[in-house]
């Protein structure tokens, strides 16, 4: 037990958001800063390659109304609009690799099918950005849009809009119930939350101190993730979690959030990232203190398998988001045709583990 800063009784888990920022790790601070900003780098050079490539095939596609959202960093329209048998839209929570497998598999599937995608995602976590977007694709008068939202409440109103038009709308990784949208695409995210415990179970057999990161706060799949996971915990008496703290989308938060804990808690037995903003930055993290404990994180990527095999990932909880893509355009198209389309389209859980998934 702990007391919080009003002297209340606060519990087994310690939930620290807006900590003030302390001078820390020198050393650790500017190899995780560069290295971060190296990534970055990297990652905005490649897009304007590939927006150089692809600038001939959007010549006469129509142009968005003043004051749009900027187009997502992963893709752009595939192919021309104007000449496709559908256009879908999809709109992530943010700009992340963690969607590039999504989208790659997503423009493969609506190709295959004679369409194409328009793919929008903010810079940042910004819901006013996602209701701009979504209110754009509207105008747009797009076949059918799949959105990750940030604010499943918030936006509620805005996929109603998008079905009051005619057009359908999906969720995908979080869902929102209340809204119109016509399907949920995605692992169940509590489950997926209990079997990230599980998976932390069985490597700390004789219990240990774990620290936690988890993602947007204000998202409703990262919520249900986090309370599936600590609802699991809570049953372990000897698993302790230490304190939990939030990435909320970002990059730089998530590697500052996460240095703060070790700091406060050096001697911690696992950290535990129950989003894949926060597994990516323990990865820099983990290469720049040669941290040797365990490290678990959730989604699938190049980058995480590569951590794997190299050792700063122990395991990867997976909802098989590699299907996403495919099983969006299908839900879209048989919407589209007026065909039935379940409401729940569950995509199940895998773990990686030394690069192999498990079921």
């Amino acid at each position: 037990m702990f007391r919080d800063d009003a002297g209340n009784r606060a519990g087994r888990f310690r939930f620290r958001h807006n900590a003030e920022r302390r001078p820390g790790l020198p050393h650790v601070q500017s190899v995780i800063r560069r290295a971060a900003h190296r990534r970055t780098k990297r990652f905005r050079f490649a897009v304007l390659l590939l927006a150089i490539a692809l600038l001939p095939a959007a010549v006469g596609c129509a142009k968005e109304p003043a004051g749009s959202a900027p187009p997502s960093a992963s893709a752009p329209p595939s192919g021309d609009p104007d000449a496709s048998a559908f256009t879908f839209g999809i709109i992530y929570p943010i700009a992340h690799p963690f969607y590039e497998t999504v989208t790659e598999r997503a423009e493969l599937a609506a190709a295959a099918a004679g369409g194409s995608l328009v793919v929008k995602a903010p810079d940042e976590a910004n819901v006013e950005q996602q209701i701009r977007m979504l209110e754009n694709m509207i105008r747009l008068r797009v076949d059918g849009i799949a959105i990750s939202p940030v604010d499943s409440e918030a936006l509620a109103p805005y996929i109603d809009q998008a079905a009051e038009a005619g057009i359908p709308v999906v969720c995908f990784e979080s869902d929102a119930p209340s809204s119109a949208r016509i399907a949920y695409i995605g692992g169940d995210n509590r489950r997926t939350g209990a079997r990230m415990g599980e998976a932390l179970r069985q490597l700390l057999r004789k219990g240990g101190m774990v620290l936690v990161e988890s993602g947007i706060s204000g998202m409703a799949g990262q919520q249900e993730r986090l309370d599936g996971f600590l609802d699991y915990v809570r049953e372990q008496p000897d698993i302790h979690v230490l304190e939990v703290r939030s990435s909320e989308g970002s990059d730089d938060r998530a590697l500052a959030e996460l240095e703060r804990m070790i700091e406060d808690h050096p001697h911690f037995d696992a950290f535990v990232a129950l989003d894949y903003v926060s597994g990516s930055s323990s990865v820099l993290a983990w290469k720049a203190m040669g941290l040797n404990r365990y490290s678990l994180t959730i989604g699938m990527m190049p980058a995480i398998g590569e951590a794997i095999v190299n050792g700063q990932i122990t395991l990867a909880v997976t909802q098989n988001e590699s299907s996403w893509g495919g099983r969006i355009v299908d839900a879209l198209l048989k919407a589209m045709n007026g065909q039935p389309v379940p409401e729940r389209i569950d995509t199940g859980e895998s773990v990686a583990d030394g690069g192999v998934l498990r079921p």
